[in-house]
């Protein structure tokens, strides 16, 4: 049976719950699994997805959760300042294009193109505090668009980019394909080109501080196992120290 992405995670009354604080770009893999990881283990999964600097942003100011899902320098940092116990990288994940279901599909199969469609673009949306929000600000700079992307751009603090392309308020999206995926009524052009695509890892840490630490621990060994290398890849993302898929 092929895999599907972005199940809804149940809201059940009366159970225990495990706290997961997770990046966007996990979020169709988590509420993916969450349904049969809630039934095994008697629990409900209480997530929030967020780009990772907010999720890191909580983190500093005192939040706290059972489980951590956000970048791996993330986690490295959480790890140094001792508020999660290890370190398990999930997933490789990278930044990608989608545009409004039905229409055409502009070229980014290589650096030169993709420089091109954005230029002709007549609006873009981009995260702004997402790891593809930050890669993406360095790479217009690099290739010398900023001034003129941002005047026709749309900056998301929050939230997915591809809603922008579904509702027509913007052109071209472009966010982690995994977000990307999880929004009904648009197509995923593809991957950045290999010259200048980014490759984010993706990684779990459980809190010291949590109230649930083996059901933690569960859910983050169920997130890593190789059996749901296909979950993974129909969520846009590869398992973490997998080849590359999903080319443009």
């Amino acid at each position: 049976m092929q895999a599907a992405c972005g199940f809804a995670i149940s809201r059940g009354i009366g159970v225990a719950e495990l706290r997961v604080l997770s990046t966007m770009g996990l979020a169709g893999v988590v509420r993916n699994l969450g349904p049969g990881f809630e039934a095994a283990r008697g629990l409900r999964l209480d997530a929030t997805f967020e780009p990772t600097l907010r999720i890191m942003a909580r983190i500093r100011a005192g939040e706290r959760g059972d489980v951590a899902i956000v970048t791996a320098d993330g986690i490295g940092e959480l790890l140094d300042s001792g508020l999660v116990a290890g370190r398990t990288d999930l997933a490789r994940s990278f930044v990608g294009v989608a545009v409004r279901a039905g229409s055409p599909h502009p070229d980014i199969s290589t650096r030169e193109a993709f420089v091109a469609t954005l230029l002709r673009a007549k609006s873009v949306a981009m995260s702004q505090a997402g790891a593809s929000g930050i890669f993406m600000a360095g790479l217009l700079r690099r290739l010398g668009i900023a001034e003129a992307v941002g005047a026709k751009a749309t900056i998301l603090s929050s939230g997915f980019t591809a809603e922008l392309a579904a509702s027509g308020a913007v052109e071209i999206a472009i966010q982690q394909v995994s977000e990307l995926m999880v929004v009904p009524g648009v197509e995923i052009v593809g991957r950045l080109p290999r010259e200048i695509e980014s490759v984010t890892i993706f990684s779990a840490g459980v809190f010291r501080e949590a109230l649930q630490p083996h059901d933690a621990a569960s859910l983050v060994a169920e997130l890593a196992s190789p059996a749901h290398a296909d979950i993974y890849r129909a969520c846009g993302l590869e398992p973490a120290g997998t080849g590359s898929a999903l080319r443009a």
